[in-house]
């Protein structure tokens, strides 16, 4: 007899409808077929043990089962319920009549109970572009699934469960989600604030700039300053994601299997902030079977790179492409995937090995040959697309023992979030253009705009500082954010010499 049974897989961020063929006929062997893995291999002792601990087995005769498209790679474990639905099914163990109705997903347990899956978001979005009535998946999946609006989802525990929903018409409990009450619970809740900052009223100006047009940024200073600190408050004062935004993150956290158990959907901005021994397929995505790396997991929020040099030289250049087309595309033999790959790149550093480079006060001091060679690690073609350089020096006393409040991440926000609405409406026509960072050549020509004064200014920086022609367009860009923040419709000279100081790397003798 045979029975088909409907799963998925997943290919970056979409997911392909999988058919399981399960035909059974007289004679003995279980055949798997149709390119499937070691862990789906390997399925057939899971599903034994789990149906006899559930009082069903597998019977003793001739098992062919076939995933097709059968040239298409299948990995993972979350094909053992599929599989073992269709067994029972093909082989009159349960009547399962509107079994075909339905995709499912499940890793098994040898006492039947159900493990969670990666990907359950992009799944149950092909479940309901391609009609089907349910998806029936590991519970701790469900709030993720149910995300997607249109379509059933029934969150189960066991095996036994769905055997008794086909074979006895037991009801499952469908998972229903609010997806604007999830997306709205915590957005003006920052767990960090600006507000803790003592201080630094230069560097947050810069991180606000940095908000406002989606910038990337470097912090240069001694141990102590507070770069981590700052960094670490930056997705406070962006604005809050779309829901566009945070259905596109969620799916790629689901992805690599990310997603918490209480969180159906992703509503704050991502902050990832990776170790400095990282491998180029960690930062960036990669592997036999390709997974989103540390870039992608950042999409539509902040990766934050500490001590910037200390990472390895390779591992950095592999950024440099991702940086500018904001998406990562990876190339095996038989497929490509390709991930977004839209974040801001925070980044900080020590100015020398020791962190104090010619600072009198310490006792520690580098020579600049030294610091050239610490410099050196970062190459310039990476700086070159880090929009703003600043240098972070530290705290006086005064300042951190001061009792007053600084202000808070949320009035800073509404700052940001009224540039962005400025850049919304000026990008309107284009799918690619969000904010100013994002603009192109041919854009950054039609709204950046500069009088003959401001030119002129413009032109002294070119030539003083030895400034490459993507150092150009850095300053354009950041003087329209900076004039954006001020609703400024014509960049000025003041936006324009504001922009140029925060070239502090392109500088001689940048640090003194």
């Amino acid at each position: 007899m045979l029975k088909k049974v409907f799963g998925s897989a997943v290919f970056g961020v979409e997911a392909s409808t999988i058919v399981v063929e399960v035909n059974v006929d007289t004679g003995v062997g279980y055949h798997l077929v149709g390119l499937p893995d070691n862990a789906i291999k390997e399925s057939n002792y899971r599903i034994a043990a789990a149906l006899q601990n559930n009082g069903f087995r597998i019977p003793v005769k001739k098992i062919i089962i076939n995933m097709s498209p059968a040239d298409l790679r299948k990995e993972g474990s979350a094909y053992d319920l599929t599989l073992a639905m269709g067994i029972l099914a093909a082989t009159n163990q349960i009547q399962a009549e509107n079994l075909e109705d339905f995709l499912i997903m499940g890793e098994l347990s040898l006492d039947g109970s159900l493990q969670p899956i990666k990907g359950a978001l992009p799944i149950a979005i092909k479940a309901k572009e391609e009609g089907f009535n349910g998806f029936i998946l590991p519970i701790q999946n469900a709030k993720e699934a149910g995300i997607v609006s249109g379509l059933k989802v029934y969150g189960v525990e066991n095996i036994q469960q769905v055997i008794e929903y086909f074979d006895k018409g037991e009801p499952l409990e469908q998972t229903i989600i609010n997806v604007e009450e999830e997306f709205n619970k915590s957005l003006n809740f920052p767990e960090f604030d600006f507000s803790d900052v003592k201080g630094q009223e230069s560097i947050k100006r810069c991180m606000e700039i940095a908000a406002a047009g989606g910038h990337n940024i470097i912090l240069i200073g001694p141990p102590g300053a507070g770069k981590t600190m700052l960094a670490k408050r930056l997705p406070s004062i962006l604005p809050p994601m779309t829901l566009h935004e945070a259905l596109e993150t969620t799916k790629i956290h689901s992805v690599a299997g990310r997603v918490k158990d209480s969180t159906g959907l992703m509503a704050q901005r991502p902050f990832r902030s990776p170790h400095h021994t990282i491998s180029n397929v960690a930062l960036v995505g990669g592997g036999s079977y390709p997974q989103p790396g540390e870039i992608s997991l950042s999409h539509n929020g902040v990766l934050f790179l500490d001590e910037l040099p200390e990472f390895k030289r390779d591992v950095l250049e592999v950024m440099r492409q991702p940086l500018e087309d904001r998406e990562v595309t990876i190339s095996r033999a038989k497929f490509t995937v390709t991930y977004p790959s839209s974040f801001m790149l925070v980044a900080s550093m020590n100015p020398s090995p020791s962190g104090y480079f010619n600072d009198p006060d310490s006792p520690i001091t580098s020579s600049p040959a030294e610091m050239q060679r610490y410099l050196s690690k970062v190459s310039g073609p990476l700086l070159d697309r880090i929009d703003i350089h600043i240098e972070v020096t530290p705290v006086p006393f005064e300042k951190l023992s001061d009792t007053r409040k600084s202000e808070s991440s949320i009035e800073i926000r509404k700052r940001v979030t009224a540039a962005r609405i400025i850049q919304t409406k000026r990008f309107e026509d284009s799918d690619k253009v969000h904010y100013n960072a994002q603009m192109n050549t041919k854009q950054i020509r039609k709204f950046c705009l500069l009088d003959e004064a401001s030119m002129q200014l413009l032109k002294t920086a070119m030539e003083r500082l030895n400034l490459s022609a993507r150092a150009y367009d850095r300053i354009l860009k950041v003087s329209r954010t900076i004039a954006d923040l001020e609703a400024s419709k014509d960049i000025q000279g003041a936006h324009i010499s504001e922009a140029i100081q925060y070239r502090s790397l392109d500088r001689e003798g940048w640090l003194g």
